[in-house]
């Protein structure tokens, strides 16, 4: 009989690349994770990591073993959330991650709407960005996760997980009141080439959704401030440093003097949202209820996010 704690490290190690990272995420010692392994392999009579400069790497029967593995984590959720669909009302945990934005202006009202419609229900919420969500989700340590889709995501045949797409947030045109765009009904961004311009730091995902957009409508933006926090750059806009996109998710502080304008043509960015859950596990009836409540949150959205803010 093979221990299923070691399979648990051996999958570890594959979501996390090496051994030490998993022994972290598992709360235990790299030795100890490394000696599971070690016996894992005993057990089954192949080798199950292979030494790569200073480093290891899972073998071709690791990698079989781990197919199968996922397979079966996948099936017995499945199972479990038929057995649990049998007992009526959604009840128990369930534990919600998701981006800052996301948390302020939709899980954490469904979270109240919850209390009413599902009193046996106790949800519990996060705060974690994409690539640590799927972190959580893999240690079991969140059911549902709302992550933006970008490229270092899962790719969509990881049998580990499921994803939906639940909403795509635009991005607006952000000005002070005074900018020669703020009467405008809505912008193409080529009449902004000229503009200097304010973006997240390099490496964001703000930044690549701002210059892939700018370059498919033919200019490279002049950066004139850069900023992590979307508060910070709006207060940059709003003190004529240069013109913003900035999701329509996103809230901006009312004191300030900015007009958010929408952007028109083929040329406007967004960012595109994901529910998702380890594979099987959105059949769970917890799971569903939450789900039907967040997307009667995105329909009431409009849009989603607050209405751009034009001249009367």
């Amino acid at each position: 009989m093979i221990d299923l704690r070691r399979l648990h490290v051996l999958r570890a190690v594959a979501h996390h690349g090496t051994v030490s990272g998993a022994a972290k995420a598992l709360h235990m010692s790299t030795s100890a994770a490394s000696q599971q392994i070690r016996l894992l392999s005993k057990d089954l009579g192949v080798p199950l990591l292979e030494p790569v400069g200073r480093g290891v790497r899972l073998s071709a029967a690791a990698h079989i073993l781990i197919a199968h593995i996922d397979a079966i984590e996948a099936m017995w959720r499945l199972a479990e959330a038929e057995i649990q669909a049998t007992e009526g009302e959604p009840s128990g945990l369930l534990r919600l991650c998701g981006f800052p934005t996301a948390i302020a202006t939709l899980l954490a009202p469904l979270v109240d709407t919850a209390r009413d419609r599902h009193p046996a229900l106790e949800l519990r919420l996060r705060e974690s960005e994409a690539s640590e969500s799927f972190d959580l989700l893999f240690a079991g340590d969140a059911d549902l996760a709302l992550v933006e889709a970008t490229p270092d995501n899962p790719p969509p045949e990881d049998i580990r997980f499921d994803a939906r797409t639940v909403f795509n947030d635009p991005f607006d045109l952000v000005v002070p009141g005074d900018h020669r765009c703020a009467d405008a009904a809505d912008v193409d961004l080529r009449d902004l080439a000229r503009d200097p311009w304010v973006l997240g730091v390099p490496g964001s995902m703000h930044r690549r959704h701002v210059l892939t957009a700018c370059s498919n409508a033919g200019f490279r933006p002049t950066v004139t401030g850069e900023a992590r926090e979307w508060l910070v750059i709006a207060v940059m806009a709003a003190h004529r440093m240069g013109v913003a996109l900035i999701p329509r998710l996103v809230d901006l502080p009312h004191h300030l003097d900015l007009v958010r304008v929408p952007v028109s043509g083929p040329f406007t960015p967004f960012r595109h949202f994901q529910a998702v859950t380890l594979r099987g596990g959105a059949r769970r009836p917890a799971v569903a209820a939450v789900m039907e409540l967040l997307d009667e949150r995105i329909r009431a959205a409009e849009g989603i996010g607050p209405p751009p803010r034009t001249r009367p």
